[in-house]
């Protein structure tokens, strides 16, 4: 699909965000583990949550949607800590979910998990998780740290585990999610540093809400799991996504706008802060209980952003930066080269045809902005990346002969109704199959 976005004044409006994809995953994935039934309010539709749902199902999770007075859900009726073997699990292009249920694989005698997206998932490299999971005794076959993997374990009795946080929370969160399982629990020390503390925290408190008892270290570095734990049948709610919604208040700060996003609670997600970010460019932007606004159309200032605590608006705020007044600075990010393309090269590359000054270093993005916006004219390309396809649409609404965004159908990953919600703002865009 292409999406051709056109130069857009003005936006106007109220939507409701997508259900947050982070909490949603979490939530499914501990009602799946718990003996009886669950439900999970409100859960995202996004690419990654279907992912999960369908990988669920695999392990033996029973699995009913429906929409009662209150509005969607998700039945859940778990396999309470005892999965079945499903030979293989496709997890997609969702490597959260890939990892995450890499620690339940470790309960089963083998499983192997592939992907069709093998420029894409494919790539990306798991092999800290397999370590940490090495010295539980589960063995792993896998090509270079990457998919497809198999793991043979079944399960272990748990113990004394260390897991590097360098590169990623989520291997971190593979083994929370097991600890509790383990006849012996687990005690889990970080090593270099634990980038994206934000998600840990969504996965700790996650966990607490399904009854696991856990402590943790103030830097997040030291955990103790007790073992022989359950997870008890529970119902969730999943709050608005900051990441998806910081794609729109940047939409709305890069035009003369008024556009209110409700449902966006003061969580864990680190996303939020595109609220003070915006504030310190110079954007009028409200949070007001759960109901966020944006007035747009005034001058955006640069910004120095530490990323490492929002990974997910990293790419918005470069859309920002690339037209404000003044040198922007996005650092602490160098795990976004490990997403689904390389987050700080790929920007550089196809904001670069348009012409917008974008340095990226070793853990940063540079970009000094043009208020007055870029010609356009062109077509951008997508790498397989969600947030790619925001950010070149986000900066195509200020392109004079618009953009246009290859293979846009990316965005479905982790916010289906992206184009949707902005066309119903205003957005001048249009859909070609």
């Amino acid at each position: 699909m292409k999406a051709l976005v056109r130069y857009t004044e003005r936006l106007a409006g109220r939507i409701e965000p997508p259900s947050s994809k982070n909490y949603t995953t979490r939530y499914l994935l501990a009602a799946a583990l718990a003996a009886g039934e669950s439900l999970v309010r409100f859960p995202a539709s996004s690419d990654d949550a279907s992912a999960m749902q369908r990988c669920l199902a695999d392990l033996g999770a029973h699995l009913r949607p429906g929409v009662d007075a209150e509005g969607p859900y998700v039945a859940v009726r778990g396999f309470g800590g005892r999965p079945r073997s499903p030979g293989c699990l496709d997890p997609g292009n969702a490597g959260a979910v890939l990892r995450l249920l890499m620690g339940v694989g470790a309960l089963l005698p083998e499983v192997r998990f592939a992907t069709a997206h093998a420029t894409s998932l494919g790539r990306r490299p798991h092999g800290d998780l397999l370590d940490a999971l090495a010295q539980l005794g589960v063995s792993s076959e896998s090509s270079g740290g990457c998919l497809p993997v198999v793991l043979r374990g079944g399960p272990p009795r748990g113990g004394s585990v260390t897991v590097s946080g360098a590169r990623s929370s989520q291997y971190l969160s593979a083994l929370l999610f097991l600890a509790p399982l383990l006849p012996e629990g687990m005690t889990i020390e970080v090593t270099g540093g634990l980038v994206s503390q934000p998600l840990v925290r969504t996965t700790v408190e996650v966990l607490r809400q399904a009854g696991i008892e856990l402590a943790a270290s103030d830097d997040l570095c030291t955990f103790r799991v007790p073992g022989g734990q359950a997870f008890q049948p529970r119902e969730y709610r999943v709050n608005g996504d900051w990441p998806s919604a910081a794609a729109v208040l940047v939409a709305a700060a890069l035009t003369r706008s008024r556009v209110e996003l409700p449902r966006l609670s003061a969580d864990s997600q680190g996303e939020q802060t595109i609220v003070p970010v915006l504030r310190a460019m110079g954007v009028d932007v409200t949070h007001d209980h759960e109901q966020v606004t944006v007035t747009g159309g005034l001058p955006l200032q640069a910004v120095a952003v530490d990323g490492d605590q929002a990974t997910d608006m990293v790419l918005a705020v470069v859309a920002a930066a690339a037209l404000a007044s003044g040198t922007s600075r996005i650092y602490g990010i160098a795990n976004l080269r490990l997403k689904e393309c390389d987050r700080l090269a790929v920007p550089a590359q196809e904001l670069g045809r348009l012409g917008v000054n974008i340095r990226p270093g070793v853990s940063s993005l540079t970009v000094t902005g043009n208020p007055a916006g870029f010609v356009g004219g062109m077509a951008v390309a997508t790498h397989h990346d969600h947030r790619v396809v925001q950010l070149l649409t986000l900066v195509g609404l200020r392109c004079r002969d618009g953009l246009t965004i290859l293979e846009a159908e990316n965005v479905t990953k982790s916010y289906p109704a992206f184009f949707d919600d902005l066309i119903r703002l205003g957005a001048n865009i249009s859909l070609v199959d």
